[in-house]
């Protein structure tokens, strides 16, 4: 036997918050609101995060208990999601931008009882209340509700419900494999999935993207959470941004150019985070208007890939440096970010691995790749905050020796970066033969002129399968359908070169803020 022991202390969410409210009282959480901010800070939001668990707990909220959040990025939402994950329920959150009876099927999935919802989502919350009877009780944030029964759930005011609470959690007396949060995937390639997060899973993710070669967050840094809250955990930044004492800044509902470009210069905001999109927004925002933002230092992005022209415009023009990113809602997030300060950054690059996650491509059927650098594989990812199984199912989504299939096409250069070549289900089959829509979208994407492109495959008689090209075009940039294709001139097959080119005014929009491909098969595959 060997003599001498650690200590036994779970890795539970609630001491990010305890954390900060202890050595950074005073550092501020900032929501953006109607005629001006919200400020708080970690101390306070201790406080009334603890009253929200006593709120939770008076009308029957227990360990492991499901209680869903129908909210935008604020102060009310952050303090909702510590209160229920600290005392030990599961914090399930729903996409606003879905359909109340998308958001009912999860709802009923689930099988939360209560709801917190933001004031003006309140007549979505009641249609999905409508038909998940599953929910008997609304509380409101982020504006004045009337009390009385909606959609045939009472509704209160969380603030009022604060007046009478007292700030005594019992927070983190379960196991730190206990989950703590429960989303859904965008179901953008599929039906959406439930991926339960655990508090371990989320407490190790936490640490890993706070090291210096990923988000390298400090306790000097304004963060800009752009994205949603209701987004893989908005890629757990509000675990991440008090775990060093950092300002954490909220955007609400409003994440339009011009909205994000006041927050940023009045917040002194040093790094944002965001899906592309939004950063299109500002930058077309700042040449419009000739303003700057001399505090940006860095813009995270992911979600999405990153439009090479887009990327060169945030750099020149904001003189900040871009990282890319790769994950999914099953690896909850963060998979792979490019290093802050590494030159050899590109669009098409999403970085490198941190400890705690691990790749693998390999063939169609799962069997690794002899050669793992420089080859294209079925990309696979296995780590201590990659999905086992999906909520509800009862087998692993994952091989027996841990590895995840991530659907995504990939390959890792000789110093590890990864690259995503494409979506497996996204291969265009034309004459027998495969075609990757992302490498022609990435080249195309690449023209200045191009703020968006998408490529999706098209009924054809005689090929099965043809490619068609569309583009959101930047304002003022005129450019022949000629000169959209040239760039695949001697980098793709000539039979690689989309049929069609189909200009849009605007690129339709997944609820994730991705293009959504969906909508283009609905509208334009057979046509």
């Amino acid at each position: 036997m060997i003599d001498g022991s650690m200590q036994d202390y779970p890795l539970t969410l609630d001491k990010f918050l305890r954390h900060a409210a202890k050595w950074h009282p005073h550092r501020e959480v900032v929501t953006a609101a109607e005629g001006g901010t919200v400020r708080t800070g970690y101390a306070d939001l201790l406080d009334r995060s603890a009253r929200v668990s006593s709120v939770l707990r008076h009308v029957g909220v227990s360990v492991g208990d499901r209680v869903a959040t129908l909210a935008w990025n604020t102060h009310s939402h952050v303090e909702a999601w510590f209160a229920i994950m600290g005392m030990g329920a599961v914090c399930h959150t729903l996409n606003p931008r879905l359909t109340a009876a998308q958001l009912a099927e999860m709802v009923k999935a689930s099988g939360a009882r209560i709801i917190v919802v933001s004031a003006d989502l309140l007549p979505l919350a009641e249609h999905v209340v409508s038909r998940a009877s599953n929910v008997v009780r609304l509380f409101v944030v982020d504006g004045i509700a009337e009390d009385k029964v909606r959609g045939g759930a009472p509704v209160r005011g969380l603030e009022t419900a604060l007046l009478e609470a007292p700030a005594d959690p019992d927070w983190g007396n379960f196991p730190e494999t206990s989950p703590a949060g429960l989303c859904f995937t965008s179901g953008t390639t599929g039906q959406p999935k439930g991926v339960t997060y655990t508090h371990r899973s989320n407490f190790l993710h936490t640490l890993r993207i706070l090291q210096a070669d990923v988000m390298a967050f400090s306790g000097q840094d304004a963060v800009l959470a752009v994205v949603p809250m209701f987004h893989a955990n908005a890629w757990g930044l509000p675990f991440a941004v008090p775990a060093v004492g950092g300002k954490l800044v909220l955007p609400g509902r409003h994440t339009d150019g011009a909205s994000l470009a006041r927050l940023i210069a009045t917040e002194d905001v040093t790094v944002a985070v965001g899906v592309p999109t939004v950063w299109l927004g500002l930058v077309d925002h700042l040449d419009a208007t000739g303003e700057e933002l001399p505090s940006l230092k860095r813009i995270i992005v992911g979600g999405s890939p990153m439009p090479p022209a887009l990327m060169e415009r945030l750099e020149q023009r904001l003189g900040v440096t871009v990282q890319t990113s790769w994950g999914m809602t099953e690896l909850s997030p963060s998979g792979t970010v490019a290093i802050p300060n590494d030159e050899a950054r590109t669009a098409s690059t999403s970085g490198r691995p941190a400890i705690g996650v691990d790749l693998m491509v390999a063939d169609n059927v799962g069997t690794p790749l002899a050669e793992q650098r420089n080859s294209e594989g079925h990309l696979h990812v296995r780590g201590s905050s990659v999905v086992d199984r999906y909520f509800g199912e009862t087998e692993s989504a994952a091989s027996a020796d841990g590895w995840f299939p991530t659907g995504d096409l990939a390959r890792i250069d000789v110093a590890g970066n990864l690259t995503i070549t494409g979506r497996s289900k996204d291969l265009i089959k034309s004459g027998g033969e495969w075609i990757n829509p992302a490498e022609i979208e990435a080249a195309v994407g690449a023209l200045p002129q191009v703020s968006l492109a998408a490529v999706i495959g098209r009924s054809d008689v005689k090929w099965g399968e043809r490619p068609v090209l569309f583009v959101e075009l930047s304002s003022n940039q005129p450019i022949s359908d000629d000169d959209l294709l040239a760039p695949l001139k001697d980098r793709v097959a000539p039979w690689w070169v989309p049929d069609a080119v189909i200009r849009l005014p605007v690129m339709p929009l997944a609820s994730t803020g991705k293009i959504d491909k969906n909508s283009l098969r609905e509208r334009y595959s057979d046509a």
